[in-house]
């Protein structure tokens, strides 16, 4: 069963899904250690998910940059082309379902790109479009990883606690499609992990961690966070060890966490008091006027 586009194949119907949350993330630009696609796989795979549908690599992906692989099976060569996974995950605790997008940001057709996740969102019947992502800072790999939130919704930004967008110069897949969803008036927040500029490769299990945990706080759907304690602190021992040889790395890292001790004074919000604001607001919406 395909869309009228031709570009969203569906592989099972996406059926009695409770008021989901369309969540992506995309490897690329804004996905520095692959933390914000590590935490959706992550979920994933720690979750029962079902996958529901993949959007074809044709129109989007300049192959000569984003290669598709060869394998042999049965002596003969199969080939995997590039595409975006679509995945619903039911949380039994929790009021909402999730259908997560995870794939490679895009190279080319953003608009009528835009336009495939659109239609994913009206046949799923999501409530709010979720987008996680990693940037590199100014930050210590020593200290908890901040996670800022923002949204163009006076409502969910109140609800949620988040700052309204502020950002302006080059974008990627991910701006496009906030600016198509506030063009229909869809609920759409960013959720981005700032990780350390001198530690950008991947994988950064910290920075999935931190994004799952707040995904958590902000939704009061169970992530599974801790979890990923153990990583976590194993990928900043290693850390810690490369950077020992290097005396100006060392004092550089300890004014990094001068500067976040300072900012992590500040109070944030329960996980409870986010979660059932969330919810008010959803209410809210869906009360006619």
């Amino acid at each position: 069963m395909n869309s009228e586009l031709d570009h969203l194949t569906w592989e099972t119907a996406p059926e009695d899904l409770r008021s989901p949350l369309l969540v992506t993330a995309y490897h690329g630009w804004f996905d520095v250690g692959g933390a914000a696609t590590g935490s959706l796989e992550w979920l994933s795979e720690r979750s029962e998910s079902q996958r529901l549908a993949h959007i074809n690599g044709e129109e989007f992906f300049n192959f000569a940059e984003q290669r598709p692989t060869v394998s042999i099976r049965d002596g003969r060569r199969v080939i995997s082309w590039p595409c975006n996974d679509v995945y619903a995950l039911r949380p039994v605790d929790g009021a909402h379902d999730l259908v997560l997008v995870v794939g490679t940001e895009p190279q080319l057709r953003w608009q009528t790109y835009a336009e495939v996740i659109v239609e994913l969102a009206a046949r799923s019947e999501t409530v709010a479009l979720v987008t996680v992502g990693a940037h590199i800072a100014d930050v210590p790999h020593t200290r908890p990883f901040e996670v800022t939130g923002s949204t163009s919704d006076p409502g969910l930004a109140e609800a949620w606690g988040l700052s309204r967008p502020s950002y302006e110069g080059p974008t990627g897949i991910v701006g496009v499609l906030h600016e198509r969803f506030e063009q229909l008036r869809i609920p759409a927040v960013s959720l981005r992990v700032a990780v350390p500029h001198y530690v950008p490769g991947s994988p950064n299990p910290k920075g999935a961690r931190a994004l799952l945990e707040r995904f958590e706080r902000v939704t009061g759907l169970t992530t599974g966070w801790a979890e990923l304690d153990e990583a976590a602190d194993d990928w900043e021992q290693r850390v810690n060890e490369a950077m020992n040889f290097d005396d100006d790395v060392v004092a550089y890292v300890r004014r990094l966490e001068a500067r976040a001790d300072a900012r992590a004074k500040r109070s944030v919000p329960s996980g409870d008091d986010l979660g059932a604001e969330f919810e008010r607001f959803l209410r809210n919406r869906e009360t006619p006027n």
